[in-house]
């Protein structure tokens, strides 16, 4: 199986973006009715071959979205309030969330470990999403974490070999 380096994934996302949009346009239309349960054994398949840490790419080009239970959860661990750690941490972004003030995440540190991994975001748990249920409903979002994590392209380019539309 191909295993893009970072340098190259954005490269290769941007030449199969037109590729990977048609293909999620008419899974949306229809969707085969065992989707979920293909893509549950894609993302295990691929995360048994790969190494977040070895990457982190995730952490250090984007940043997750904060919920009022990431925030009240993260807040106590810090021994904060969490008005505390919004203002330390966070800003509202264009669509009124909150997120990180900076990119890569202040939380990261030099060896790709998350420093509050046992209490991290929902959005961070749940990265690249590939295995979320009624998955061709967040295409537009897997069309972005394909040129982000090596891990979600290899699961699209799989799931297009194992489910062609």
């Amino acid at each position: 199986m191909l295993k893009p380096s970072l340098q190259e994934i954005q490269r290769l996302a941007k030449d199969k973006h037109n590729e990977n949009k048609k293909y999620f346009d008419k899974l949306k239309k229809k969707a085969p009715k065992n989707i979920d349960y293909v893509m549950q054994e894609l993302h295990d398949a691929e995360f048994k071959r790969t190494d977040c840490l070895q990457c982190a790419n995730c952490c250090k080009t984007t940043g997750p979205l904060f919920t009022t239970a990431d925030i009240e959860r993260i807040a106590k661990h810090f021994r904060q309030k969490p008005q505390q750690f919004i203002d330390q941490y966070l800003r509202i972004d264009e669509d009124n969330d909150y997120v990180l003030k900076s990119v890569p995440c202040t939380f990261l540190d030099h060896e790709n470990y998350c420093m509050i991994y046992d209490v991290r975001p929902k959005a961070c748990r749940e990265f690249p999403h590939t295995d979320r249920k009624k998955f061709q409903q967040i295409s537009n979002l897997t069309l972005k974490n394909v040129a982000i994590c090596p891990a979600a392209y290899n699961i699209v380019e799989e799931m297009k070999k194992k489910m062609p539309l």
